[in-house]
């Protein structure tokens, strides 16, 4: 979300007649995304902003909103959702400074460690980390077992422990890109002018940083007050606006209220994602080409305190998700700590069949977005610059919309009988669909990176030889832009695996995904069957990771 560093690199074609094979091309590489956008973006978030005002009795009014307002439980999620998403945000950037700053500017061991640890949150759905604390710290949880005191990890407590994990790998990559993108020429003038490390601390690194610390808090506070997983698992009797949102749809089918709540966690996500992308482009745009990135010189003890802090907290990231992994193979958690593969043999909840849905739309997702988003971002760079701003600007509307409001946005849109798209309407491409224009901004910004990456003059070259659109991108684009094109299709891939609340509203009886059956077996209480569950989740993610580490580095051999 945090890409949007800069605006899109136009060159409009020029010396072409108005209705030749390669302009018809170009801009047939920008309309069909386009339409996908208002089919499958703009026009389902219309539907909600029009059921908002749709009242109990069919008519037209204010009344859901006015009731929402006077219903004393929405207004306490509310509150609790602003509370909870700001403890998250300060604790997240604050611990996240600290590792970023571990890891980029100091000689700590076990950066590996660390680094491992921050992908694992994104191996898997969010709740495995509110699982994982209940292992460890619920009632039946190894701490309770071996000491015998009482913690009550539910609520406040253990849902904002269970959020930092899950946000802390976004805020680090946010603010390492912040620390990587300063002088070191400003660093060597403080230390001839005799400054110490703590006056270029202050004096430097802090002030450079500021926005990159702004994105970041804001990238947390999003994905806080729109994550369903962790407050379903672990929240307790402390609603937040995401569940209150499912509680209305799905518990009490009182759509007009659930819209409005919709729109209520639509409008801090908005806003926060504007002035993230202000953040993002002063921090950014104000970077030296021709800077050089700071070099960490050994310090003993600034290295052994990093190493000791900063490995505490990713280690403890590292053994709640282990936890999860280890009671998947316990008899019977935790008082028959006897291995088994007893809890593998799932045969509720559909069994594996979520599983493969997941697997099979996820390749859906990834393959085609990745189609979609590089003739987007291939055509928007080639149109002239008044289209390609406005087109620009659709492309990364979505990144402000909660999954849940797109979710529930989808409802309304294809659930509509005697309409073409009441075709689509508790099918597995439909979950695909909403996965991909879930993370279609982020796949479409690091796509324009790539795009950007191409020299122009390649391009000019091809074109001279004679080389007309299609050329230009099969022999100048694609073989520089491939390691992108890799990059967005695991995401895309990832993120499908493992989200929940996009599609918590769209799954049936007879099309469900994997997070959803991870969740629906931890609340009949099969928890050890639900550890499993996600224990295969991350290790089909983890796997597809590796393999596309292997698949660029064979791409970098044959390049070089």
């Amino acid at each position: 979300m945090s890409a949007a560093h800069a605006g899109p690199a136009i060159a409009a074609p020029t010396g072409r007649a108005p209705w030749s094979a390669d302009r018809v091309l170009l801009w047939s590489c920008v309309g069909i995304p386009l339409a996908g956008l208002a089919l499958f973006f703009l026009y389902p978030l219309a539907t909600v902003a029009w059921r908002s005002l749709v009242e109990k009795d069919g008519s037209v009014g204010l009344g859901n909103y006015a009731e929402v307002f006077a219903t004393r439980g929405v207004l306490t999620a509310t509150l609790n959702s602003l509370v909870m998403s700001t403890a998250t945000t300060v604790v997240s950037v604050g611990l996240g400074f600290a590792i970023a700053y571990g890891l980029d500017r100091s000689c700590m061991r076990g950066k590996a460690a660390v680094r491992l640890a921050l992908v694992l949150p994104l191996l898997a759905p969010s709740l495995v980390q509110g699982l994982g604390l209940i292992f460890l710290l619920g009632r039946n949880g190894l701490v309770h077992r071996w000491t015998g005191w009482e913690i009550d990890i539910y609520g406040f407590w253990g849902l904002l422990i269970s959020n930092v994990f899950y946000a802390l790998p976004q805020a680090v990559l946010i603010l390492q890109a912040a620390l990587r993108n300063m002088d070191a020429r400003y660093y060597d003038a403080a230390e001839v002018m005799g400054a110490s490390g703590s006056r270029q601390f202050f004096d430097i690194t802090l002030p450079n940083c500021k926005f990159g610390l702004l994105s970041a808090a804001f990238v947390v506070f999003v994905i806080t007050i729109t994550d369903f997983g962790n407050a379903a698992v672990i929240g307790g009797n402390y609603r937040v606006l995401a569940t209150e949102i499912y509680s209305q749809v799905s518990g009490q089918m009182n759509f007009g209220m659930g819209s409005v709540v919709g729109i209520l966690l639509l409008l801090p996500s908005l806003i926060s994602v504007q002035i993230e992308r202000v953040a993002s482009q002063r921090q950014f745009g104000s970077a030296s080409p021709s800077g050089l990135r700071v070099t960490p010189q050994p310090a003993r003890g600034r290295d052994a305190a990093f190493t000791a802090g900063v490995l505490l907290a990713s280690g403890t990231i590292i053994l709640t998700v282990a936890t999860v992994i280890f009671a998947s193979f316990m008899r019977l958690w935790p008082y028959r700590m006897e291995w088994t593969l007893k809890h593998y043999d799932i045969t509720v909840s559909g069994g594996y069949t979520p599983l493969w849905t997941s697997l099979y739309l996820s390749l859906a997702a990834a393959g085609g977005g990745v189609l979609l988003l590089f003739f987007l971002s291939f055509g928007v760079c080639r149109i002239p610059r008044a289209w390609a701003k406005l087109v620009y600007l659709v492309s990364v509307l979505p990144v402000g919309v909660p999954g849940l409001v797109l979710g529930l946005s989808y409802i309304f849109a294809f659930n509509a009988p005697g309409t073409p798209l009441y075709a689509l309407y508790g099918s597995a491409a439909l979950i695909a669909l909403c996965n991909f224009y879930h993370y279609h901004t982020q796949g479409f910004l690091t796509m324009m990176t790539g795009m950007r990456a191409v020299p122009q003059a390649l391009e000019e070259a091809v074109s001279c030889l004679g080389g007309g659109t299609l050329r230009v991108l099969r022999d100048a684009v694609l073989p520089l832009i491939g390691p992108t094109v890799l990059g967005v299709f695991f995401f895309l891939f990832m993120r499908s695996m493992v989200t929940l609340s996009a599609v918590i509203f769209l799954v049936t009886p007879s099309v469900s995904v994997a997070p959803v059956s991870v969740l629906r077996l931890d609340e009949a209480g099969f928890v050890s069957q639900a550890a499993a569950y996600s224990t295969l989740i991350m290790l089909v993610v983890g796997g597809s990771l590796l393999a596309l580490r292997a698949l660029i580095a064979a791409a970098a051999r044959r390049r070089t």
